[in-house]
């Protein structure tokens, strides 16, 4: 699988990130386990996937636990580890000890890119200055046991202030053909200017994308609060899905790897992050690293998708509202 490299970091990542939400399992997720979530990360690394996204906040560590594991396995030196610092460690004595258990939990010295997963006072967190939370965060990259810092949710005015202190060399944000309230605001376009890499989390519309929806079968887990899934928004998707089809036939591909590899070719982004209950799904998704669209194609799938995104109301700057 082709790599690129992310921001001005020494990182050489896989043009698709392998996204460990699901491995934390817990009321978000129905119909997921221990061994598959295992097996759809080996599964992943059989692809050429080699960059792995956790959190500590998904399954109360316990994703980055199933990751550790799977390091353990596959060996250190063979793959890249992305996690994140949750919205309630934040403070200055806070920071420090909560790196120090999601290496512990991963079974690994340096995490290779450590992200802020959401700006202070998200979800109702305590507002805490950038400055108090990057202070020890740089002190934890120049001991080692952060590569690179990045940044998750964060707009171009968040990200000018943290640049104001420190280097990072990524933001995550919510994007996919559905979904793109950071290229509207320009934060997408800012990045690129001061060379940040993209991640993107959700490229695939948190499924919608697959053509799997309709009508008469919307997502009843974490899913079904999405803007996504609502309406007037749903069935102006599911219409959009099947004008790509023709496309994906045409690829003989699915339109879910249309949808990704359309995302590839957006401005700065360097590797969505994909997900996968079990090793068959990432299997199949791992195909679009290798489909090539023209520009006429990027732009019909790009006009195919504004009536979705026009139907989202602008405050939302993430797909949960």
């Amino acid at each position: 699988m082709k790599k690129r490299t992310l921001g001005r970091s020494d990182l050489e990542i896989s043009v698709l990130t392998f996204g460990c939400w699901q491995a934390g399992g817990g009321s978000s997720w129905t119909g997921t386990t221990d061994d598959d979530s295992h097996d759809a990360m080996l599964a992943a690394f059989e692809s050429g996937i080699n960059f792995y996204d956790t959190a500590e906040g998904y399954g109360d560590g316990h994703s980055e636990v199933l990751v550790g594991r799977f390091i353990k396995e596959v060996g250190r030196e063979k793959v890249l580890i992305a996690t994140k610092l949750g919205q309630s460690h934040m403070a200055a004595d806070q920071v420090k000890p909560t790196c120090d258990e999601s290496l512990k939990r991963l079974g690994i010295d340096t995490i290779d890119l450590y992200q802020i997963h959401w700006p202070s006072g998200a979800w109702g967190s305590k507002v805490i200055p950038i400055e108090e939370t990057l202070k020890p965060l740089l002190e934890l990259q120049a001991e080692g046991k952060i590569r690179h810092l990045g940044v998750s949710n964060f707009n171009a005015a968040q990200i000018e202030e943290v640049l104001a202190i420190g280097r990072i060399e990524s933001l995550q944000p919510p994007y996919s053909l559905f979904f793109q309230p950071f290229v509207e605001d320009g934060t997408t376009d800012f990045c690129a200017k001061h060379e940040l890499g993209i991640i993107p989390y959700s490229p695939m519309a948190q499924g919608l994308v697959t053509g799997k929806f309709n009508l008469d079968n919307r997502p009843t887990d974490n899913r079904a609060g999405n803007v996504l899934f609502k309406d007037p928004t749903y069935p102006l998707a599911l219409e959009a899905v099947e004008k790509l089809k023709p496309i994906a036939e045409k690829h003989k591909a699915k339109t879910a790897h249309v949808a990704l590899a359309w995302l590839l070719e957006q401005n700065g982004v360097t590797s969505p992050i994909v997900g996968a209950r079990n090793a068959e799904q990432i299997r199949d998704t791992a195909h679009a690293a290798t489909l090539q669209l023209s520009a006429e194609e990027v732009a019909e799938i790009s006009a195919i998708a504004q009536p979705v995104l026009d139907s989202i109301p602008e405050h939302l700057n993430n797909p949960w509202g």
